[in-house]
C-alpha cells in the first residue's frame, strides 16, 4: 500500500514541495547566514564593533552551524520534521533578534544563533525529499532545492539595494520568509515513501567510502572562504562603490541560481565529475577576483561563476554521499556540510590574517590553491556502499 501511495503521489505536490525547500534553503543560507557579511559595514556602523569582534561573531555562527548540522547526523531522516521546524525557529528567531537588537551583545548572540538554521535544514531536506519524491526525480530534486542559495542571495542584495542603511528591516524581511517557508514545507511533506534511515551506528566501511569526500569537502571549505568572508570587502578595498559592491553580490547570488538551469546536463555526470567541475571553478573564479578586483567586467564574471560553481559543488556533496549510501544520505550530507564548515572556518582564520600581513590578493591565491587541491580525492576514487 505504501509503494503504490508513493507512484501516486501528486506531481503538483511534489512541485510545491520543492519550491518550498529550495525557499527554506534560500531564506535559512541566502537571507540568514550569507547574509551577515553583506549588511555587516552597515551593522558595525550602527553599532560601533571593530572587525576583530565581527570574525568572532562569524566564528561563533559557524560552530552553531556545525551543531544544527551534527543535529541532523544524529536524528538524520528519522525526524525530519523536528529538524525543518527547528530550521525555522532558529533562523526565524534570530534573524528578527538582530533586527531588534540595540547592542552588540545582544545582536552577536543573535547572529550566532540564527546561523544554526542552516545546518538543521539542509540534511532535513535531503530525508524530506527522499520519502517525498519517486526515486527518478530525487536527485533533480535535490539539486533545484540546493539551489535555492541562489535566490536568497539575490533577494539578499535586492533588499540591500532598497534599504541600506536600514538593515534591520532587511533582517525582518527574513524572519518572515524563513518562518513562512518551514511552515509551507511541514504542511507539503506527506511522510508517504517507506524509505528511512537505518537505526544504530555507523559502520567502519560507511566511514571509510567517505574519507575521499570528506577531504575534498574540507578543502572546499578552505577555497570558498575568501569569497564568502572578504569578497565584498576586496571589492571595495580596489575601488568599487558600494552599490557596485552590492551589485557584484547579487551577480553571486545570480550564479547560484543558475544551477537549477544546469541540472539536467549536471545530472549525466557522476558525482566525482560534477565535484571536479564545480571544485575547480571555485579555484578559478577566486584566483580571478583575487588577480584583478579592481578590473569591473573580470569581478563581476568571477562572481557569477563562483556563485554557480559553489552551489553546484555543494549539491555534488550531497550526491556523492547518497551513491556511497542512498539509506544514510541526510546523515552523510549532514556530516559533509560539518566538515565543509570547519574548512570555511580554518580557512577564514588563516586567510584572515594573511591578508592583513600580505594582502588580499595573496590570500585570494592561496585560497584557490585549496580549490584545486579539493579536485584531488576524486583521482582515482571509486564509489562503495556502506
Amino acid at each position: 500500500m505504501n509503494v503504490k501511495r508513493t507512484f501516486s503521489f501528486s506531481s503538483a505536490t511534489g512541485i510545491g514541495l520543492i519550491v518550498a525547500g529550495a525557499t527554506l534553503i534560500a531564506a535559512t543560507y541566502g537571507l540568514v547566514r550569507l547574509s551577515y557579511g553583506l549588511l555587516l559595514p552597515d551593522v558595525q556602523r550602527d553599532l560601533g564593533f571593530d572587525a576583530a569582534a565581527a570574525g568572532a561573531v562569524s566564528a561563533g555562527a559557524s560552530v552553531l552551524y556545525c551543531v544544527g548540522a551534527a543535529a541532523g547526523l544524529v536524528l538524520g531522516g528519522r525526524h525530519a520534521r523536528l529538524l525543518v521546524a527547528a530550521a525555522g525557529g532558529t533562523a526565524g528567531a534570530g534573524a528578527a533578534g538582530m533586527a531588534l537588537a540595540g547592542a552588540f551583545p545582544s545582536f552577536a548572540a543573535w547572529a550566532v544563533l540564527a546561523s544554526t538554521g542552516a545546518g538543521l535544514a539542509s540534511p532535513a531536506m535531503v530525508a524530506i525529499l527522499q520519502r517525498n519524491l519517486r526515486p527518478h526525480a530525487r536527485e533533480s530534486g535535490q539539486s533545484v532545492v540546493n539551489a535555492g542559495t541562489g535566490p536568497g542571495l539575490v533577494l539578499a542584495g535586492m533588499l540591500a539595494l532598497a534599504l541600506l542603511p536600514d538593515w534591520r528591516r532587511a533582517w525582518v524581511v527574513a524572519a518572515v520568509v524563513t518562518v513562512a517557508a518551514a511552515g509551507s514545507v511541514l504542511a507539503l511533506d506527506r511522510r508517504v515513501s517507506p524509505d528511512a534511515e537505518p537505526r544504530g551506528g555507523l559502520p567502519l566501511a560507511w566511514l571509510r567510502a567517505h574519507l575521499g569526500v570528506i577531504t575534498a569537502a574540507f578543502l572546499m571549505g578552505v577555497a570558498s572562504a575568501a569569497v564568502w568572508i572578504s569578497g565584498r570587502g576586496l571589492l571595495v578595498e580596489a575601488g568599487a562603490p558600494t552599490v557596485l559592491s552590492v551589485v557584484a553580490w547579487i551577480v553571486l547570488g545570480a550564479g547560484g541560481a543558475a544551477v537549477v538551469a544546469t541540472v539536467r546536463p549536471m545530472s549525466r555526470l557522476s558525482p566525482r565529475s560534477s565535484w571536479a567541475v564545480t571544485t575547480g571553478g571555485v579555484a578559478g573564479a577566486t584566483a580571478l577576483l583575487g588577480a584583478a578586483p579592481s578590473v569591473l567586467p573580470l569581478a563581476i564574471a568571477a562572481c557569477l561563476v563562483f556563485g554557480w560553481s559553489y552551489t553546484a559543488g555543494s549539491g555534488a556533496l550531497i550526491a556523492w554521499t547518497t551513491e556511497i549510501d542512498v539509506r544514510r544520505a541526510a546523515t552523510g550530507t549532514a556530516l559533509l556540510f560539518i566538515v565543509l564548515v570547519l574548512g570555511q572556518a580554518v580557512g577564514a582564520a588563516v586567510l584572515g590574517a594573511l591578508a592583513a600581513g600580505a594582502g588580499f590578493g595573496i590570500a585570494f591565491l592561496l585560497a584557490a590553491a585549496a580549490g584545486v587541491g579539493a579536485v584531488l580525492p576524486t583521482l582515482g576514487e571509486r564509489a562503495k556502499r556502506a
